[in-house]
């Protein structure tokens, strides 16, 4: 409340806000809030001894790396990347003053979704059963689960590999796609939502093919591949711009070489071998593969090769990035130095 006979004018309302924090889970939000309300504080009346009432405490509530901030109406309208980013989800009211007759006003009340993604450095892609927890087992400490059926990974595992001078990777193994995951069939969204977020992508294929079950076609690896790249870009397709790696896997199996030397040759020239598919498998693009490894998690074969190739791509990236930031600064310096020689 506002004081009328001197004028005095109440503090506004508390602001609730999200502000993101390492080591912070949606789990940890939900056991300090059951009831998902978050409210801040009441403004302090104006007195005689303080005209100015104090402004109400603000509700900060602390949430994980990688939160999207989504309304009632499923439209995004915050998002929080990096520790100490903050978000105002809603205005503590203004406290009584002549404007409003001396009477407070309400506070913004409103209903949000937090929807959490992944942010890693790397992200696995591939049909279920292309041994990804396995090879995230292989290359870092993560112990995912690992069984001989279709869908062993139902929800994402997050692995570091750690190299000798102590530079690390983060690595994402994601539920394995199936054709339709763009529709939402399988685990669909809730795996390409994380796959946004990941700088890279390693696409894992198993060299002898991959069938579902015994209703569903029988692809090869080049299909496979196709398939994925096609998956990917039907859900967004700035997904197939990523720089992208491929794992080759069960390189222990009979006929691998074979199998690996005819995947080689249709790769140097997919679109040679486009003829043999069904129109509606084929990307409109192609994904450009910076480094095809092919690799055994099984024995090992190819694991060290993998990890350098990986670090070397990642390390590539972050220069590209910081050129074309160093470019951009001196272009402003330039911009701004002809700016002061016109106006002198």
């Amino acid at each position: 409340m506002g004081y009328p006979n001197l004028g005095g004018e109440g503090g506004r309302g508390g602001d609730v806000w999200f502000v993101a924090r390492e080591r912070t889970t949606l789990k940890s939000i939900r056991e300090k809030y059951p009831q998902k309300r978050f409210v801040a504080g009441t403004g302090a009346n104006s007195s005689v001894k303080a005209l100015k009432g104090e402004k109400g405490k603000d509700c900060e509530v602390h949430v994980p790396l990688g939160i999207s901030v989504l309304d009632d109406d499923g439209k995004q309208i915050g998002e929080l990347n990096a520790a100490g980013e903050r978000f105002l989800a809603a205005r503590g009211g203004l406290g009584g003053s002549l404007a409003t007759n001396f009477l407070p006003c309400k506070g913004q009340r409103r209903s949000v979704h937090l929807d959490l993604k992944l942010i890693a450095d790397v992200g696995l892609v591939g049909f279920p059963n292309a041994g990804k927890s396995s090879l995230l087992s292989k290359i870092s400490h993560a112990k995912p689960e690992i069984a001989n059926y279709a869908f062993t990974t139902i929800q994402p595992e997050l692995g570091k590999i750690m190299y000798a001078d102590y530079k690390q990777i983060s690595v994402a193994d994601l539920p394995g796609l199936i054709e339709g995951a763009h529709a939402n069939k399988g685990m669909g969204h809730k795996f390409l939502k994380h796959v946004e977020r990941t700088k890279q992508l390693l696409l894992v294929v198993d060299i002898s093919g991959f069938q579902l079950s015994m209703k569903t076609q029988f692809r090869t690896a080049f299909e496979t591949i196709l398939l994925l790249t096609k998956e990917l870009e039907l859900y967004k397709e700035e997904l197939v711009t990523k720089p992208a790696l491929l794992a080759i896997n069960k390189m222990d199996l009979p006929c691998a070489k074979d199998n690996l030397d005819e995947l080689m040759t249709q790769l140097e020239n997919p679109q040679d071998f486009f003829h043999l598919l069904e129109e509606e498998m084929i990307p409109e693009n192609t994904l450009e593969f910076r480094e095809v490894i092919p690799i055994s998690t099984y024995t090992g074969e190819g694991i060290e090769e993998l990890k350098t190739c990986l670090r070397k791509s990642i390390d590539e990236q972050a220069e590209q990035v910081n050129e074309e930031y160093r470019k951009k600064k001196l272009l402003l310096l330039q911009t701004s130095k002809e700016g002061q020689m016109n106006r002198s």
